[in-house]
């Protein structure tokens, strides 16, 4: 069997997550947090619309994590994304982590906004 390392270039991918915190390219990030070919950056949840409408211009796709169970996105959040012409997926955060982690991988323009679990 033949072992690839894989490189990230300036993308972070999610090495951890716990209780309320994350562990994104070897720091740790309390709280809920937004990820994007922009850097890592604190979110204020659902209602915080506006940060992820920002990303259109950076992303085709938007994994959103809703904690520890999947949870349906509130009408408003996805209507305003699909608006914005970004793809979106929710998952429970631990599903939308390593969803967010193969598709860096692969070189994709890819967001996550992670709620903790």
């Amino acid at each position: 069997m033949r072992l690839n390392e894989v490189v990230f270039d300036d993308a972070k991918p999610v090495d951890g997550y716990g209780p309320g915190f994350f562990r994104i390219g070897g720091e740790v990030v309390e709280g809920a947090v937004v990820i994007s070919p922009k850097g890592v950056e604190g979110w204020d949840g659902m209602e915080d619309t506006d940060r992820l409408v920002a990303l259109a211009p950076d992303i085709d796709v938007l994994l959103v994590g809703t904690g520890a169970e999947i949870a349906p996105l509130p009408k408003g959040l996805r209507d305003r994304l699909e608006e914005a012409g970004i793809g979106v997926e929710f998952s429970a955060s631990p599903a939308a982590c390593r969803t967010y982690n193969v598709l860096l991988a692969e070189g994709r323009r890819v967001g996550l906004a992670l709620l903790p679990v």
